[in-house]
């Protein structure tokens, strides 16, 4: 238990049903579709919807989403890959030929085409109770009417003034006179409500047909893409077999490649290895482990995740005892291994959440633009900010992730859920670009290695290996910070929090509900 005289929060806990989110107000809808009769699946949606709208920087409805689902009474975990491809006519010729080095952070030739609002018609075709109006309304109302501005949010959008302002249709909406909106203040996004209307009308074809997909598309060629209404049109998430791996008598699930997901599993295999339970849980040997595990799991990552569809990627392989034996061997537990190669490393936002209902169906829910604002190019009159997730491309035409026609980007956002004995055990997620899978498994060796509630262990404080030095947050002590440079390690000050995060713990003995919200972010868990 928390020590109830020191800064923090008590975890959330209830008996029917729990919603946790970055954002208050998403937190909220979700709640409401739960006591308005709707499920698990009608919840989370709604509750991203919102989030498409409160948090700007991180989120919407021109992006992406994973999920992963697991229906009360089944033992199967259910997987959605909800990302969008390259458009047709991009190859890494056509890059090469104009100069390109590597596929662009902002602007046009960053923007795959969103395969969020697919996904989330499919998903409550498949597994929701209520209709689509009913599940983005908040989200309209906030659009319209407006909502008030979030500090996280407010700190984000003002770190990010600069180069919006170079894009005036993304200035024109998301800086209303030429500034960020300050916290407490009130913003509107009327396009954006509009074109929320239509999906709540028309579903998947109000954004993917007509109207909506001719301006996203207009704006899109006019900047220079080679986007079409082709590739809008023919948008198409899918159902994929979850892959997982064991630690410490629970089964981690994942989403496959495209999704980097592969990555928290290696790391997790690399650490079984270790007996992490004996060591503190502040500890700078405990930090150090995690770190070494991640930089091996990152390096795979980085040399071999790419869309299965263009590439084989040798998922077996990379979760076998085998390779996670050779691979521990690398690991000296007191000091820092020189020979890796660098994992490349982008910063990045997204949002999570996750939601438990009282029947016991579970989603783990993942939605983003990728970089803070995606790729700045807006829409001009449905008011949708496209992803820049083509900037995780490569334009190597050995690298099994190099750009090519219709193609999915190797992803970053990856939902997790805990499972053990055939029942789910806990959605979670911790948000951060590259930095989720060690955020991950940072918060789940916290729970099983060293018994931290939910909430504890997404406050824990947090390291992340980048650009050859090991980034510490603040409250990091410095008696292990100290340590961990006598193991080697060059220290770097973590200047903005590493990622955000969500948990719902599932006590099935008890039949309650426990839930963690990252203090990073703005949001919280609530239950009832």
């Amino acid at each position: 238990m928390r020590n109830l005289q020191l800064p923090g929060r008590s975890p959330v806990r209830a008996t029917e049903g729990m919603v946790a989110t970055s954002h208050p107000l998403a937190t909220q809808a979700a709640i409401d579709i739960l006591k308005r009769g709707g499920n698990a699946m009608d919840a989370a949606i709604a509750a991203s919807a919102v989030l498409a709208v409160v948090e700007p920087q991180a989120t919407g409805i021109g992006g992406d989403c994973f999920v992963l689902y697991c229906p009360s009474g089944s033992e199967k975990v259910l997987a959605f890959n909800g990302s969008g491809r390259a458009p047709a006519a991009a190859t890494a010729e056509w890059y090469r030929e104009r100069g390109f080095t590597e596929i662009p952070e902002r602007g046009p030739h960053a923007v795959t085409v969103p395969g969020a609002v697919d996904a989330w018609c499919r998903l409550i075709e498949d597994h929701g109770r209520l209709p689509m109006s009913e599940l983005l309304s908040a989200a309209i109302s906030y659009a319209e009417r407006g909502y008030v501005v979030a500090d996280r949010v407010a700190r984000d959008w003002a770190n990010n003034m600069p180069w919006l302002s170079e894009f005036a249709d993304a200035a024109r909406i998301l800086l209303p006179d030429g500034q960020a909106p300050q916290a407490g203040s009130i913003h509107r996004q009327p396009e954006l409500g509009r074109t929320l209307q239509r999906i709540a009308q028309h579903g998947r074809a109000g954004f993917y047909q007509g109207a909506v997909a001719e301006d996203m598309v207009a704006q899109l060629r006019r900047l220079g893409g080679v986007h079409s209404l082709e590739d809008f049109a023919t948008c198409c998430g899918e159902y994929v077999e979850p892959i997982h791996s064991h630690y410490r008598g629970y089964d981690l699930y994942q989403v496959p490649p495209n999704n980097q997901g592969l990555t928290a599993l290696l790391m997790l295999n690399i650490l079984a290895g270790f007996d992490l339970s004996q060591l503190s849980a502040t500890s700078a040997a405990r930090l150090h482990l995690e770190v070494e595990a991640a930089r091996l799991a990152y390096r795979e990552r980085d040399q071999r995740i790419a869309d299965p569809g263009f590439a084989q990627v040798p998922v077996a392989e990379l979760l076998s005892e085998h390779y996670a034996e050779q691979a521990r061997k690398l690991i000296n537990p007191q000091r820092v291994a020189k020979a890796l190669p660098e994992p490349i490393m982008e910063h990045s936002d997204t949002t999570y959440l996750c939601v438990v209902d009282n029947e016991r169906n579970a989603v783990s829910f993942i939605n983003s633009i990728y970089s803070e604002f995606g790729s700045g190019v807006m829409a001009p009159a449905s008011g949708v900010m496209l992803q820049n997730r083509a900037n995780c491309f490569r334009l190597d035409p050995e690298h099994p992730n190099c750009i090519a026609p219709l193609k999915r980007p190797m992803h970053t956002i990856m939902p997790a859920m805990l499972m053990q004995n055939a029942r789910p055990v806990a959605p979670f997620g911790v948000m951060g670009g590259d930095y989720q899978p060690m955020g991950q498994v940072h918060v789940l060796t916290g729970i099983i290695d060293f018994g931290l509630d939910p909430q504890e262990a997404l406050d824990a404080a947090r390291a992340f290996y980048s650009d050859g030095k090991l980034h510490v947050e603040n409250g990091i002590p410095a008696s292990v910070r100290e340590e961990l440079s006598r193991y080697g390690h060059e220290l770097a000050d973590q200047t903005e929090p590493l990622g955000g995060g969500q948990l719902i713990w599932i006590d099935w003995e008890k039949g309650t509900l426990t839930g963690g919200s990252d203090p990073r972010k703005d949001g919280c868990a609530l239950g009832y």
